[in-house]
């Protein structure tokens, strides 16, 4: 348990971080599940579409500190080779 005015002051920056962190990965969760969804019914104008609107949304959780810079350029390799794959 916080017991100095700074460690609770911390504690609370710690909280309202979390929440900010926390939606952020749910919005580019959002953004990879369209393209998923693309992928699945096999669209792939659609698919690529929804993976140029993913690739801001990784790139800023990386710039905001929310995923790893190579974290999101795997999922970014992966998707797009899955996106070629299909008009293949």
């Amino acid at each position: 348990m916080a017991n100095t005015a700074q460690s609770k002051k911390r504690a609370r920056q710690g909280e309202r971080r979390a929440a900010v962190n926390k939606a952020r990965r749910s919005r580019i969760r959002t953004f990879l599940r369209k393209v998923e969804e693309a992928l699945a019914s096999g669209q792939q104008g659609a698919a690529a579409q929804a993976l140029r609107e993913a690739q801001p949304e990784l790139m800023r959780g990386v710039t905001k500190g929310v995923l790893h810079k190579n974290t999101a350029s795997r999922k970014m390799s992966r998707l797009a080779a899955r996106v070629k794959a299909l008009g293949a």
